[in-house]
């Protein structure tokens, strides 16, 4: 059973923070599908002290999120001892401290996955952040700066030993940003090093990988990224496979569709039109991955601005896919 603060999960299955991706109406569609815990997507801690609006706004959720965190980034200790206050008042269930972001804009500031190479640094970002807010404190981060300096045992018992109620750990280095095979045989390691619950994450985009996880290197939670993008079924999936029931690799044509107009409904009634079509696009590939004729569907789509018109096209693409389905064609 993983525990963080009020937060009692059996083998949670949780959302990644990704930037531009795990806005309000994806985190709530993720948590329809099983998603048993959602983060924001990572917000300046310079931000939040300047009171930039954006910033605030990436830090709104709605109560059917829940359990969620907050996840802040930053160099500055005081800083992020400011933002963390900041984010409390928002009254999430924890923040996460990000530890691991490779962008070279964040890298280049001092936070994000550079405060692997600045363990002293790190300590007094985490022992500031947590004296400031009475909510449990998790951090996000990776195996290391590169393969010739990989520190995820000792920053997983620095984050113990500050205070920090759970890690989670990006199975790549900085350098392989999201390229490159994970090494997950760092995660049993850690997981005998420190008490604090560890969360597995990078490339965890099918059940089994995710069940190998659980069973062979003993993980208390399971985070997913990209592997939900366009495919957020995978959380009910995941946790049908764990408890022993056969899963269905493909979800059923209407059931996708009806997952499509959901999120996309739900985007515009968020952030009104055009905006919640325009920025729903980027989900549009993975949805109709796989399908027939999906290429030339996906173009047309990108180019809709408003709602009624866009749910219209999806309405008569299903209909054709389910009438090539009827006379036994590939859809």
């Amino acid at each position: 059973m993983m525990k963080i603060g009020n937060i009692e999960i059996d083998k949670p299955l949780v959302l990644a923070p990704m930037e531009s991706v795990t806005d309000q109406a994806f985190r709530i569609i993720c948590k329809r599908f099983g998603a048993d815990i959602v983060f924001t997507e990572f917000v300046s801690s310079e931000g939040l002290i300047r009171d930039c609006r954006k910033a605030m706004r990436k830090m709104e959720f709605d109560q059917e999120e829940r359990p969620i965190g907050i996840q802040i980034y930053g160099s500055n200790e005081t800083s992020m001892e400011k933002s963390a206050q900041i984010a409390e008042s928002m009254q999430p269930d924890f923040i996460d401290i990000n530890c691991g972001c490779w962008v070279k804009n964040v890298v280049n500031t001092g936070a994000g996955s550079a405060l692997l190479k600045d363990l002293k640094k790190l300590e007094k970002i985490l022992v500031s952040v947590i004296k400031s807010t009475r909510l449990p404190i998790t951090i996000k981060t990776r195996l290391g700066w590169d393969k010739n300096s990989i520190n995820i045992v000792e920053v997983a018992k620095i984050a113990e030993q500050c205070g920090v109620s759970a890690i989670t750990i990006h199975c790549r280095t900085r350098d392989q940003q999201m390229k490159g095979e994970p090494d997950y045989s760092w995660l049993a390691l850690v997981k005998s090093s420190v008490f604090i619950p560890v969360i597995a994450n990078g490339s965890f985009d099918t059940p089994e990988k995710i069940k190998h996880a659980f069973e062979k290197f003993g993980v208390d939670g399971v985070m997913i990224g990209r592997g939900a993008i366009g495919k957020p079924w995978i959380f009910l999936q995941t946790k049908d496979y764990l408890n022993g029931k056969i899963y269905k690799q493909n979800m059923e044509l209407q059931n996708r569709f009806r997952a499509i107009r959901e999120h996309l409904e739900l985007s515009v009634k968020i952030k009104g039109e055009p905006k919640g079509v325009i920025e729903f696009r980027k989900y549009i590939s993975g949805y109709l991955s796989g399908l027939y004729d999906a290429s030339r569907i996906r173009a047309e789509l990108m180019n809709y601005k408003e709602l009624h018109p866009i749910l219209k096209r999806l309405d008569e693409y299903e209909e054709f896919l389910l009438e090539r389905a009827e006379v036994g064609k590939i859809i």
